[in-house]
């Protein structure tokens, strides 16, 4: 009884990753009910960009609770575009060629201070290891330290 008062209430989310060496790996991870960041549910990018090497992962097939290392973990994709339509800003469009030769094009939809609202800046968070991508109708995170080269079609757009 008493280790159930010092679980920190989650709910699961279902995901795809996409891991070096291993390739895609279909299941889910966990998020607080309440993020520690704003109000409402944790969601998953703030899951990924915590600081712990290891995230908890469900997966599908063998069902199997695995703890994969967030480094290994190259992207991460989801069903639904997760932003705010009335908060959302102006949508960085740009193109990440990744190591293991994908290349992915979407667009960023993420409140940035407006001194510092440019695709760079963005890209050089230092606190974050992964960004926010959609794609589409599903949201694509994607691991920095996989990324070769971004590319930006409409210089006038996200500079």
């Amino acid at each position: 009884m008493e280790s159930e008062l010092l679980r920190v209430p989650k709910v699961p989310r279902a995901v795809t990753f996409w891991v070096h060496p291993e390739g895609r790996v279909v299941g889910s991870i966990f998020l607080r009910k309440q993020s520690v960041h704003h109000a409402g549910q944790e969601t998953p990018l703030e899951a990924l960009n915590h600081p712990e090497p290891f995230i908890v992962f469900q997966r599908e097939h063998p069902e199997q609770l695995r703890f994969y290392n967030r480094k290994s973990v190259i992207r991460v994709e989801y069903e639904g575009k997760d932003y705010d339509v009335a908060t959302a800003i102006k949508p960085l469009a740009c193109q990440l060629s990744l190591m293991d030769g994908s290349c992915i094009s979407g667009t960023i939809h993420e409140p940035l201070h407006p001194n510092r609202a440019r695709l760079l800046d963005y890209l050089n968070k230092t606190n974050d290891q992964f960004i926010k991508l959609h794609v589409d109708h599903n949201t694509v995170l994607v691991n920095k330290n996989y990324i070769i080269h971004v590319f930006v079609s409409d210089l006038v757009d996200n500079d």
